[in-house]
C-alpha cells in the first residue's frame, strides 16, 4: 500500500511540473507573439513619422507628383495610395467569390474523385512563389491587354498605351493570388459544420442549394470571413509579382493606366534610395502597415458583431 501511494503521489508531482513547465511555455510563446508585434509597431512609427514632419503630412497623403530625384522634390503618394485601395478592393470583389462556390464545391458537392484532384491543384496554387505569377502575367495576360488596349483606344491621341501592364492585369494577378488562401480555409469551415444542421434542414424539406446557402455557409461565416481577412493580406502586401505586371508608374487608378501599389513603390525604389527619399519610403510602409491593421480590425469588429447577433 505505501509503495502504491509513494507512485502515486509520484506520478501526480511530476504531472504538476508537466503542466507547469507547458504553462511557462504557452505564456513565453504568447508573450513573444505580442512584443513581436509590438516591436514592429514602435519600429515602423519611428521610421515613418520623420519625413512627415520634414515634407509635410497633406503634401504626402494627398500629393499628386512623385518626383524624388527633381531638382524640386515632390513626393505625392494620393495616387499609390488609391491604386493600393482601388486594385485590393477589386481583387477581392473578383477572388473571394470565385474561392468561396469553390470551396463550396469541394465540400458539398463534388464527387470523391472530382474533389481529389482539384483540390491538390489549388494546394499547388498556394505553393507557387509570387515572381511565376508575375512571369506568367507578363507572358500570358499583358500581351491579352495590350491587344484588347489597342482595340478600345484605336486612333486616340490622348491615351499612353502601356503595353498590357496596367491595373487589370495587376487585379487579375492579384485575384489568382488569394484563391488557394480563400478556398483552402473556406472548405475547412464548411466541412467543420455539425452535420446535424445538414440532416436537420434536409428532414424539414429544404433543398440541398437551400441547406448550403441557408444553413452550412452562415454556420461557417466566420471560417469565411477569416478567409477574407488573410486573402486581402495577402493581396494589399504582395509586391514582386504585381512589379512585373503593373507598369509601376504613378499615375491615377484607371483600368488601363500604368499604376504603382504601395508595395512595389517601396520594392522599386529601395535600393538606391537614399536621405529624405528614403526616410519617405519608410513613411509609404507605415500607411501599408496602418491599412492591414486598420483592414483585420475593421473585419474582426464586424465577425464578433454577428456573432453577438447570432447568440441572441
Amino acid at each position: 500500500m505505501r509503495a502504491d501511494t509513494f507512485s502515486i503521489r509520484s506520478h501526480h508531482s511530476s504531472k504538476s511540473a508537466v503542466e507547469k513547465a507547458a504553462q511557462a511555455i504557452f505564456t513565453a510563446c504568447g508573450f513573444f507573439a505580442v512584443l513581436a508585434v509590438a516591436s514592429i509597431t514602435l519600429y515602423m512609427v519611428i521610421s515613418g513619422t520623420p519625413a512627415l514632419f520634414k515634407v509635410g503630412i497633406l503634401e504626402i497623403l494627398f500629393g499628386t507628383i512623385w518626383q524624388p530625384a527633381a531638382a524640386s522634390p515632390s513626393f505625392g503618394i494620393l495616387y499609390v495610395i488609391l491604386t493600393s485601395i482601388a486594385g485590393t478592393f477589386l481583387a477581392i470583389l473578383i477572388g473571394v467569390p470565385i474561392g468561396v462556390m469553390t470551396a463550396i464545391f469541394l465540400a458539398e458537392v463534388a464527387p470523391k474523385r472530382v474533389a481529389d484532384i482539384v483540390r491538390p491543384a489549388v494546394e499547388l496554387l498556394a505553393g507557387i512563389p509570387s515572381v511565376i505569377y508575375g512571369l506568367l502575367g507578363i507572358l500570358i495576360l499583358n500581351p491579352l491587354m495590350y491587344k484588347l488596349e489597342l482595340i478600345i483606344f484605336k486612333g486616340s491621341e490622348s491615351h499612353q498605351f502601356t503595353g498590357g501592364a496596367n491595373l487589370i492585369s495587376a487585379v487579375l494577378v492579384l485575384a489568382l493570388m488569394i484563391l488557394p488562401t480563400v478556398i483552402n480555409i473556406s472548405e475547412s469551415s464548411l466541412r467543420a459544420v455539425p452535420g446535424h444542421l445538414k440532416s436537420a434542414s434536409l428532414a424539414l424539406g429544404a433543398t440541398r442549394i437551400q441547406t448550403i446557402f441557408q444553413v452550412i455557409v452562415p454556420a461557417a461565416k466566420s471560417g469565411i470571413i477569416t478567409a477574407v481577412v488573410l486573402g486581402t493580406g495577402r493581396a494589399i502586401g504582395e509586391a514582386m509579382a504585381i512589379s512585373l505586371v503593373s507598369g509601376s508608374s504613378v499615375n491615377l487608378p484607371l483600368p488601363f493606366n500604368s499604376v504603382r501599389f504601395l508595395t512595389t513603390a517601396i520594392v522599386s525604389e529601395m535600393g538606391y534610395a537614399a536621405g529624405l527619399h528614403r526616410q519617405v519610403l519608410f513613411t509609404i510602409g507605415l500607411v501599408l502597415f496602418g491599412f492591414i491593421m486598420f483592414i483585420n480590425i475593421s473585419l474582426t469588429r464586424i465577425l464578433k458583431k454577428g456573432d453577438r447577433k447570432n447568440d441572441r
